[in-house]
């Protein structure tokens, strides 16, 4: 355990924002699911509305720098594409 002022800060500051993190990844996780089950449904308008609510929240995590751009980026093509891709 730290003895220093400043390094206990940084401990709970560290926690507060590995929860936030947590909380963020797993929102996008649980949009991501959702779209993948509207897909797997075959229910394209279902599907493409989700696709909006997914995409808006990778944006939000790469905004708040949860998310390398590229990353974010990646995600929205894949999912992008399997949108699309539906018959």
């Amino acid at each position: 355990m730290a003895n220093i002022k400043s390094a206990k800060k940084r401990i709970l500051v560290t926690e507060t924002k590995t929860l936030r993190n947590k909380m963020i990844k797993s929102k996008v996780k649980t949009e991501t699911k959702k779209l993948i089950t509207a897909v797997n449904a075959n229910d394209k308008a279902a599907a493409a509305a989700q696709l909006i609510v997914t995409i808006s929240e990778i944006d939000k995590a790469k905004a708040k720098k949860i998310f390398h751009k590229n990353t974010a980026a990646r995600k929205v093509a894949r999912l992008s594409k399997l949108v699309n891709t539906m018959e």
